[in-house]
């Protein structure tokens, strides 16, 4: 099943750097990355059927970020569909909350749930991207942070957890799945990491085309 997203549909991307992509700088407010992507290549397929397209991402964001601006930045605009990538902030080198706890599996679903609840009471159709990790060679610069290959080892481990858990609440939610860090994982295989992502964490261009297809592959 895919979504049906008919005309004067409107389509919210949220979630943390990956899905912000420098929004705040473009004049349509999609950003640089996989939104703008995805809203080009759904123009030109279907020219007949205007769709509003909206990011509301922020770089940096973990999941108790996006409950905190929920209702103004997401809930208000009314979206028919919501598209979150959120997570590897809650990962790594970002594993604690502003009160000095480790942002757990358990308390990253717990988030998470409350995010989607509201959404499945406003009857909004879901798209949950799953957060990922591509495995840079050497020692990559992440922020302001250069990270070698053996801590980027330690992020995966408590990654895949927080994976799982996006792939749980998708079956609970009935959301569309879009198995991001799988994907990335196999396109690496073939070509290396390097060309889809620059440290792991932030998209190329070629890694945001990516995404967008995959994305678009989910709606008709």
């Amino acid at each position: 099943m895919t979504i049906n997203l008919r005309p004067g549909s409107t389509v919210m991307f949220t979630g943390d750097s990956g899905t912000d992509c420098r929004r705040l700088q473009s004049e349509h407010g999609l950003g640089f990355g996989y939104p703008l992507g995805v809203a080009g290549e759904w123009g030109l397929r279907h020219p007949d059927r205007a769709v509003t397209w909206l990011n509301s991402g922020v770089g940096g964001d973990k999941v108790m970020d996006l409950e905190a601006r929920w209702q103004a930045d997401v809930l208000d605009a009314r979206p028919d569909v919501v598209s979150i990538l959120v997570g590897i902030n809650d990962v790594g080198w970002h594993t604690y909350d502003p009160d000095g706890h480790v942002i757990s599996a358990a308390d990253y679903a717990a988030g998470y749930d409350r995010l989607l609840a509201r959404l499945a009471e406003a009857g909004a159709e879901l798209i949950l991207i799953e957060p990922f990790l591509l495995p840079i060679s050497g020692t990559v610069e992440v922020g302001a942070a250069h990270v070698g290959v053996e801590v980027r080892k330690e992020w995966r481990a408590d990654l895949d957890p927080k994976i799982q858990v996006v792939r749980e609440l998708a079956a609970k939610y009935g959301a569309h799945l879009l198995a991001a860090d799988g994907m990335f994982a196999g396109l690496a295989a073939t070509t290396g990491p390097e060309y889809w992502s620059e440290d792991g964490v932030h998209l190329t261009p070629a890694g945001h085309a990516a995404l967008a297809a995959a994305w678009l592959r989910l709606v008709a």
